[in-house]
């Protein structure tokens, strides 16, 4: 595979780029559900997607940007530096609000019971357990299409890993997402591992961050 080219960065894209912070919260849970609707976080509708973010980015685990223009946030990535540890972290400290929040989604989408039994196995069945660093979720208004701003938000996260120590980002997506595998093999992702969850195909892409030509250890993102 060809060695990808270093990013050619605009200065004013990068500058529209900042840590998410909890106020975003509700905007950020509008453009999951916007892009992620069918996926059982989005099922469950906007009031969890709320309380998830706002549990996620008081975690001390967690990286997250946004993409902003004026005041409203076009975009974001959602990652952590150790997602285990993350969503063990939220479950215990702010279940009391998660959990009524699902409860309330899972009576209105019944379907999505079996599938949170079955989200304990993620970290067995995706692989790369020694890959505690990941991208978990990133959508782009469609207007912003063509701009390069997920190629920015995407360098930016791995910028943030790489200033913490990380030597590789882990990312799954379904097998047959053809915009998304192909740009993850354009900034070089290796295909690590092949599974099933949630009765999708799915693929497990890790990416090695040292020396990579697109990525800077450069910190943006407070840690908390």
């Amino acid at each position: 595979m060809t060695q990808p080219k270093p990013f050619p960065v605009d200065a004013a894209v990068l500058g529209a780029i900042r840590p998410m912070q909890f106020r975003d919260a509700s905007r950020v849970a509008e453009l999951h559900r916007a892009a992620m609707g069918n996926s059982l976080w989005g099922r469950l509708g906007l009031p969890f997607l709320q309380q998830l973010y706002q549990a996620m980015v008081d975690s001390p685990w967690f990286i997250g940007f946004v993409y902003v223009e004026g005041d409203d946030v076009r975009g974001f990535i959602a990652g952590s530096v150790d997602t285990s540890k993350m969503y063990r972290d939220i479950a215990r400290r702010r279940f009391m609000f998660l959990g009524p929040a699902a409860a309330l989604g899972a009576l209105r989408a019944p379907s999505v019971v079996p599938k949170l039994v079955e989200t304990v196995r993620y970290f067995g069945v995706s692989g790369a357990e020694d890959v505690p660093g990941e991208s978990l979720f990133c959508s782009f208004e469609p207007q912003l299409r063509g701009k390069r701003v997920s190629g920015h938000v995407n360098k930016v996260f791995f910028d943030e890993l790489a200033a913490r120590g990380h030597a590789r980002v882990k990312i799954t997506t379904e097998t047959d997402n053809e915009g998304a595998n192909r740009q993850l093999l354009s900034w070089g992702f290796k295909d690590t591992r092949r599974f099933v969850f949630y009765g999708k195909n799915m693929v497990t892409y890790v990416l090695d961050l040292v020396g990579h030509p697109r990525v800077e250890p450069t910190s943006r993102h407070p840690a908390i």
